[in-house]
């Protein structure tokens, strides 16, 4: 199997890229991480825009037009979709395996 060069998603790119699933700016970039977090990740200006910047190098989002040219607009690009999809699939074959063989290994209400 082929694993794609940018897999795994860090946790912080992984909420990136859902909270752009929706256009966004900066700022409602970070509060929508922490939001889909439940306040578990909360980026720091300069941590949002250094993702951002290597997001767009690897086309996983895209800069859109924007009515104010004092805030710069994202979306999740087709690529990065699949990306997300497939990190996703990633997350859940591995949840699968878990609770498949933890349970012979973890106490079942640690599964």
């Amino acid at each position: 199997m082929n694993r794609d060069k940018n897999l795994p998603l860090t946790e912080t790119v992984y909420y990136v890229l859902l909270a752009l699933l929706e256009p966004a700016h900066g700022y409602a970039i970070m509060q929508k991480v922490e939001e889909l977090s439940n306040g578990e990740v909360r980026l720091a200006a300069g941590t949002m825009y250094g993702a951002i910047e290597n997001l767009l190098k690897k086309k996983l989002i895209t800069a859109l037009s924007s009515e104010d040219p004092r805030r710069k607009v994202y979306v999740i690009s087709d690529l990065g979709r699949e990306v997300l999809h497939a990190d996703y699939r990633r997350m859940l074959h591995m949840i699968s395996v878990t609770e498949e063989i933890g349970k012979e290994v973890l106490k079942d209400d640690e599964v």
